[in-house]
């Protein structure tokens, strides 16, 4: 009965996955969904066999998912392409403190 439970949800966590990807093309999302459900698999597969051979495939599992995760959520690196700053001739780079005031301390 454990067997089937964990081969429906494997299955629907493809399914789920694709049909995301495809209908929003959030891959990432996609990715995210299939691994969570990837994860939930695994538990259910622990909870029908509470093996070693169970435990050892839901931490992997999870250590997946929590390595893919952290991957999928780094920002993307600087491409180091930039488009020039619009400015005028002269007051393109005129210094932050124009017009301030200096003012000596006694002490």
């Amino acid at each position: 009965m454990m067997e089937t439970l964990v081969t429906v949800v494997t299955a629907l966590a493809l399914v789920v996955a694709v049909v995301t990807v495809l209908s929003t093309g959030a891959l990432k999302t996609g990715v995210r969904l299939l691994l969570d459900l990837l994860t939930a698999a695994g538990l259910i597969r622990l909870a029908g066999d509470p093996g070693w051979n169970g435990l050892a495939g839901a931490v992997a599992i999870i250590a997946l998912r929590q390595l893919l995760g952290a991957a999928l959520s780094a920002p993307t690196p600087w491409s180091g392409r930039q488009s020039p700053a619009p400015c005028a001739e002269d007051d393109c780079h005129l210094p932050l403190a124009l017009g301030r005031e200096t003012r000596k301390t006694g002490g």
